[in-house]
């Protein structure tokens, strides 16, 4: 089984202290490299649901029984992961009445067999690995290339270029499982997977009716319907940050504690960075916004928003990082990130002139400096 990343976030907010009724789920767990001490994440339907056991290792190995509501993702993690100080974890599928054996080597590679559903699910496990591996082998060397000093734009461009054909081959050869295997359980639990809604809807309708409608069917059901719901969002956020959409004015009080509205800028160009001193990806980019800024100074205007900070570090971080345009901050509760349908950092919104839109690029991408390349450099 590949590991895969996932948030701490959540984990973090509860309280280990906490420890978990036996019940009926079996782990037996042996993985190198793991240590004395594994803690088990159990999520709930929210945080406060959550819970989280202490399993202490005897002769290298650990044994617990959880008590598991429906089928779901477990997490198994070192004490020292948890704290962030380490990056050892595994996660399994953690099925009510089996037992699950993990073996392995938690920095590398292990294996799930077990019960009649894990041996079968170690074999759609093996046949995901092989899938997976072409894009796997490919993320591992351009890694290693841009560590050598290749630069993230040819990088990137190269992943772009190679990444749709390998990621459709892979989600190929998990569709074509589900469809050769209708009666398994394990088809099931491989439907989330395939991370498309099209897919994942044909890939159920391939299911034979008591799988579908089986002990599994909150597994897939449950990630098919944020889904949906994450594509409503975004397709409502895309109409709000389109181009020739007029932009949202807004009027926020500046660095020195003065309103600063976005209508006093037209007549130029205004780039709008929505931004936060606790955004990694803002701050790495901020060293080329500035060179840009300076570029084409006079050809446009930064108005940075500052979002989820408090008034002193988002003053602080302007100060660190010399940021020499307009800032304005953004307090909790504002409807300035609705009214843009912003739901991920940065977020760029170049305005023109006129007061509408031209572009919208989310995310730290190299497409968004070529982009002002092109409007600028004329």
């Amino acid at each position: 089984m590949k590991k895969i990343l996932f948030t701490l976030a959540a984990i973090l907010s509860v309280l280990s202290g906490w420890a978990a009724p036996k019940g009926n789920f079996q782990l037996k767990v042996e993985l190198k490299n793991f240590g004395d001490t594994m803690i088990v994440y159990i999520p709930g339907q929210t945080n406060q649901d959550a819970k989280m056991e202490t399993v202490v290792a005897k002769n290298g190995k650990f044994e617990t029984s959880l008590d598991i509501d429906q089928p779901k993702n477990i997490q198994l993690l070192t004490p020292k992961t948890m704290r962030r100080e380490d990056n050892k974890y595994a996660i399994i599928i953690a099925v009510p009445n089996e037992e699950c054996v993990l073996t392995g080597d938690v920095t590398s590679h292990y294996d799930v067999t077990g019960s009649k559903f894990y041996k079968e699910y170690h074999e759609a496990d093996v046949m995901m690995e092989a899938a997976q591996k072409p894009l796997s082998d490919l993320q591992v060397a351009l890694s290693a290339r841009m560590q050598a000093g290749e630069s993230r734009e040819a990088i990137m461009k190269e992943y772009e270029e190679k990444s749709p054909a390998l990621k459709k081959a892979f989600t190929e050869a998990l569709f074509n499982y589900i469809k050769d295997h209708p009666t398994s359980e394990v088809s099931a639990a491989i439907v989330p997977s395939l991370q498309e809604i099209g897919l994942m809807e044909q890939a159920i309708a391939a299911l034979s009716p008591a799988v579908k409608n089986g002990r599994m069917r909150p597994f897939f059901t449950r990630p098919l319907e944020a889904m949906k719901q994450e594509k409503a969002a975004e397709e409502a956020a895309a109409q709000k940050q389109a181009a020739g959409i007029m932009a949202p004015d807004f009027t926020l009080k500046d660095i020195n504690g003065k309103d600063l509205s976005l209508s006093s800028l037209r007549g130029k160009y205004v780039l709008i960075d929505f931004w936060g001193s606790w955004c990694i990806w803002c701050i790495k980019g901020m060293p080329q916004m500035k060179e840009y800024y300076q570029k084409y100074a006079g050809k446009f205007e930064i108005l940075g928003v500052d979002c989820n900070d408090t008034d002193a570090k988002w003053k602080a971080a302007v100060q660190k990082h010399q940021l020499p345009w307009l800032h304005v901050y953004n307090p909790r509760g504002s409807k300035v990130l609705s009214d843009y349908g912003v739901t991920g950092f940065p977020t760029k919104v170049l305005v023109g002139p006129d007061g509408k839109i031209v572009k919208t690029i989310v995310g730290e991408d190299p497409s968004f400096y070529t982009f002002l390349d092109e409007t600028f450099g004329k």
